[in-house]
């Protein structure tokens, strides 16, 4: 394996990240290549670097992150982007939310290997887990749904004021459009769609903002399933 200090030591640099931050996203990138059950198709610690945690990290680039100090990490897998970022945020509590069981247990021994003290596992589904609700000041999401079934399940879980952070690939005019009209039915609001470059070779990387104005409606969140069925907007 190629020494993981020496990958990740630029993005401890490109982000200020506290001394602790160089072994623990090196312990990242080498529990991702030693462990064969990691639910990741990129292991290999010089494409996981980019592809996760660079990937992760590049929402530091937003002032709400960097002064979050509730996070929900929506469909959180391997641990990206919630797990890197409760790494780049040591005063922020960070909620890794995963339904899969074999996942939750991959997270569990990441955390464990890494030592990141700030970061739990809630092994739920984002629509069944009533203690989180209004419970944060962050919500994530990568490669989780179709945007508008992501603006629902996060919307719950953020308190006024909060924001909801999505990672997407190319823009999608329609899918926008969608989302926004289910924002304005469950409380959030449209606040930007940030252009990012995580790495050298990342191309159309976007960073989905909505920022929560009000209540959610009591109706929310459905019942697990129905979002991805009927997804508003």
């Amino acid at each position: 394996m190629s020494d993981p200090r020496a990958l990740v030591a630029p993005l401890v640099v490109r982000w200020g990240l506290e001394p602790p931050a160089e072994d623990r996203l090196a312990a990242l990138l080498g529990v991702l290549e030693e462990d064969a059950t990691a639910p990741t198709s990129v292991r290999a610690a010089r494409a996981a670097v980019d592809a996760h945690l660079a990937d992760s990290l590049v929402a530091l680039e937003l002032d709400a992150v960097r002064a979050a100090r509730r996070l929900a990490d929506l469909g959180a897998g391997a641990g990206f982007p919630g797990l890197a970022l409760a790494v780049g945020l040591p005063e922020a509590r960070a909620a890794l939310v995963e339904s899969a069981s074999r996942k939750c247990a991959f997270l569990e021994r990441a955390i464990a290997a890494s030592a990141v003290p700030n970061a739990e596992v809630v092994h739920a589904r984002a629509e069944a887990w009533p203690a989180g609700r209004e419970a944060h000041d962050v919500v994530t999401a990568r490669a989780l749904a179709a945007l508008p079934v992501v603006v629902e399940y996060a919307a719950p879980l953020l308190a006024i004021g909060g924001v909801l952070v999505a990672w997407r690939g190319r823009r999608d005019r329609d899918a926008e459009d969608a989302a926004g009209r289910a924002a304005a039915e469950l409380g959030l609001e449209p606040v930007e769609v940030r252009h990012v470059e995580p790495y050298a070779e990342a191309r159309d990387r976007h960073l989905h903002v909505f920022r929560k104005t009000d209540p959610t409606p009591p109706r929310f969140p459905r019942r697990p399933g129905v979002a991805r069925k009927r997804p508003l907007g």
